[in-house]
């Protein structure tokens, strides 16, 4: 780790700020972890499995986290966090044209 904020956390450094601290922990251990389902993420953050379902929504409707089908069970949802946009769809040019 350099210690500099990643570029996922940056784009969504303001959204965060209005959410709740379970939502904020539950996206840190994502950052940190990795894909997780949500009884994984229950487990890493010790919250109980309904703030995770909640904290999950509310990161889901702000575009921070993604969700996919499980490969392993596909009753299960796997969570992680967005993908940050490339430059060409932020409206910013890209970074080895800038040369």
């Amino acid at each position: 780790m350099t210690g500099q904020p990643s570029p996922s956390s940056e784009s969504s450094g303001s959204a965060l700020r209005d959410l709740p601290p379970s939502a904020k922990l539950v996206a840190k251990t994502l950052e940190y972890e990795g894909k997780l389902t949500q009884s994984g993420l229950a487990t890493e953050t010790l919250l109980p499995a309904r703030t995770v379902r909640h904290a999950l929504k509310r990161l889901e409707e702000h575009g921070i986290v993604e969700s996919r089908i499980s490969f392993v069970d596909a009753r299960q949802r796997v969570y992680s966090l967005c993908e940050p946009e490339s430059p060409g769809e932020a409206g910013e040019a890209s970074p080895l044209l800038s040369r």
